[in-house]
């Protein structure tokens, strides 16, 4: 995958339908920024939290999930 035009949700959203690879990474990389935004939780709770808002958090960060999956491959 290449950025020189600019990503759409629907490109971004097909993306991590169609690459087992990639959805895993970004739904780690998602997870990980949810995690900084809560730092009191408790593990289980976050587990829990994480359990609840990660349809929302993979839908509305897909793009930026996909554009950071494509730079990091591309740095590496």
């Amino acid at each position: 995958m290449n950025l020189t035009t600019p990503l759409s949700m629907h490109a971004a959203r097909m993306a991590l339908n169609q690459d087992r690879e990639l959805r895993q990474w970004a739904e780690s990389w998602l997870k990980s920024k949810e995690r900084v935004t809560q730092p009191g939780m408790a593990d289980e709770d976050f587990e829990k939290h994480w359990l609840y808002v990660r349809p929302e958090r993979m839908h509305e960060g897909a793009i930026d999930a996909v554009t950071a999956y494509v730079q990091r491959n591309e740095e590496h």
